[in-house]
């Protein structure tokens, strides 16, 4: 069935049935409802193709990951995707898998079939990979620093949240804490170790135990293997990912160790299977799933008004949610009542207390 079926079994012109139908223009409502009923009766569908041809629109958003495995992703898909609905946007979603060569290529593959792009690829240059977009297609960035101050740019404060982990974790007596990083390539992970670094002092920091991760359950696992190990043994351990930490705490686990009575231990995104872990993980709460709706609410922006230049960045503020994996109650309460302005506090739930995090 065709535009032209529909207009002959509603009896009204071809142009009646585009308005009524791309919701465009003025129509009485006996004629809307004229054609909305023709249209359900011949099971009309429009024509995407043909549709995009005329209105120089595809409705549908590239978004392109470095990875798609794991909590943290499916969180940032849903505040992305929560937010494309309600813009009537689609979704064309593609992992590079940290390659940029391959990201870039994605990216092309994307030239006439999406009507702006959300790019997360923290292990590539930004410059790289939006040469590799049209120039006129609207572009953000999600934890991407850009250079070329050609896209607006939504970012978590991963410093700040690392860096306020191990000030807390200093502040309730720990002195041996130890980092297990992400990838050295990846931008949020020299963030978070950046932030490790400058809670800790030059001094302490040429001194702690920093051991490279890959974000991975495997790596947290290999690396609690040789904190249990190590000489002293380390106090306290700050993972940069959630997913690092669970896998640490599974190994200090079986090796005999108790969380967080012999090593006590946080981690960093929030992600939903950290209070589910036992002892429930003290955590930095980013926030993931408002990061991707507001950058997908500023590329449906920016598509809908291409003349209007606004390429500012944006810094999502993040959180402290101690649990028990990392003790000291009589502490938090005098960090509260000592800092109310910057600690403000709330309770989720028995075994949770949320401290929110500062630079």
């Amino acid at each position: 069935m065709t535009i032209k079926d529909v207009a002959r079994h509603a009896q009204v012109s071809i142009a009646s049935v585009s308005r009524v139908l791309n919701r465009t223009g003025v129509v009485s409502e006996p004629t809307r409802q004229r054609v909305l009923h023709a249209a359900q009766h011949l099971r009309y569908t429009p024509h995407e193709a043909a549709r995009s041809l005329i209105t120089r629109r595809t409705r549908t958003v590239g978004v392109l990951l470095p990875d798609m495995h794991g909590e943290y992703f499916s969180e940032l898909i849903r505040g992305i995707d929560r937010a494309a609905r309600l813009s009537g946007l689609q979704l064309l979603v593609s992992s590079s898998h940290g390659d940029a060569s391959e990201a870039a290529l994605v990216l092309r593959s994307m030239h006439g079939r999406v009507d702006g792009v959300l790019i997360m690829s923290p292990y590539a240059e930004a410059r790289k990979l939006i040469d590799a977009v049209p120039a006129t297609l609207p572009v953000v960035l999600l934890n991407t620093p850009d250079e070329t101050s050609r896209a607006a740019t939504f970012m978590i404060d991963d410093f700040g949240g690392a860096k306020a982990m191990v000030e807390h974790l200093r502040s309730v007596g720990y002195r041996r804490i130890a980092h297990i990083a992400g990838p050295d390539s990846n931008f949020e992970a020299r963030e978070r170790l950046r932030g490790f670094h400058a809670a800790l002092g030059p001094a302490e920091a040429g001194k702690a135990l920093v051991i490279p991760g890959s974000f991975t359950e495997e790596s947290g696992q290999a690396a609690g293997r040789q904190i249990a190990a190590a000489t002293p043994r380390p106090d306290a351990v700050f993972a940069a990912n959630d997913m690092m930490a669970i896998g640490c705490m599974l190994a200090l686990t079986e090796l005999g160790l108790r969380v967080p009575q012999d090593v006590a231990l946080a981690g960093f995104d929030d992600i939903p299977i950290a209070r589910f872990v036992s002892p429930p993980l003290t955590t930095v709460r980013a926030q993931t799933t408002e990061l991707g709706r507001q950058a997908l609410e500023e590329l449906a922006r920016a598509i809908d008004s291409p003349g209007e230049i606004r390429h500012p960045t944006h810094t999502l503020a993040t959180t402290l949610v101690m649990r028990t994996s990392c003790p000291g109650p009589g502490h938090v309460a005098r960090i509260v009542a000592t800092e109310p302005a910057r600690n403000a506090e709330q309770f989720n739930g028995k075994n949770t207390r949320v401290l929110s995090g500062t630079r």
